[in-house]
């Protein structure tokens, strides 16, 4: 096949050369509220076109190659005194597959173990494009299990205004969970 990017002949979707070009992660640090603090890897303006794929078949190759260069390396360097619990926000199946649940998969390490199904919506509006006020007037309104006594991950794949990462937070604490923080490929805010 070829590579999305640059059209050179690959086993994968974007070649290898384009990956170390182009998704080199450089993560950086966003503050939602007084004790919670988001961790992004990537400008939403440097990958937007790949994160528009996630819900057709080519998102879910997309979508592996942006995990493994990110959360994968991420896990591999992250260390804790406790067992942390990776909870994808709404890792409902969506075209075939789960994108946020593919993020959370590749923070697997010895410290880090990925729950599924844990942290789902019950309203299932679309937030895309909305404003920060159309989010606050229609809340999630997350179920959340297993995650009582645990310390965990709030992983997602972009962080925009924030409200839908820090409604989850309060959903997980509500359970007696604690959010360490959160964990997105892309932040909307960065320039």
């Amino acid at each position: 096949m070829r590579c999305l990017l640059c059209e050179a002949l690959s086993f994968e979707q974007i070649c290898l050369e384009c990956q170390s070009l182009y998704l080199k992660p450089r993560l950086h640090k966003r503050r939602l509220k007084q004790d919670l603090y988001c961790y992004s890897f990537y400008s939403y303006r440097e990958i937007k076109d790949l994160l528009h794929t996630k819900h057709t078949d080519l998102g879910y190759y997309i979508y592996a190659i942006l995990a493994k260069n990110s959360f994968e390396l991420f896990a591999q360097g992250f260390e804790h005194n406790e067992q942390i619990y990776a909870l994808a926000v709404d890792d409902l199946p969506l075209g075939g597959y789960s994108h946020t649940a593919l993020l959370a998969k590749a923070l697997t390490s010895s410290y880090i173990k990925p729950l599924y199904g844990s942290l789902r919506a019950k309203n299932r509006i679309s937030y895309s494009g909305k404003s920060r006020e159309f989010r606050l007037l229609n809340p999630r309104d997350f179920e959340c299990k297993n995650v009582t006594n645990r310390a965990v991950i709030v992983v997602d794949d972009i962080v925009t205004t924030g409200v839908t990462l820090m409604e989850a937070s309060g959903a997980i604490e509500a359970k007696n969970g604690k959010t360490l923080f959160c964990l997105t490929l892309a932040d909307a805010s960065l320039h």
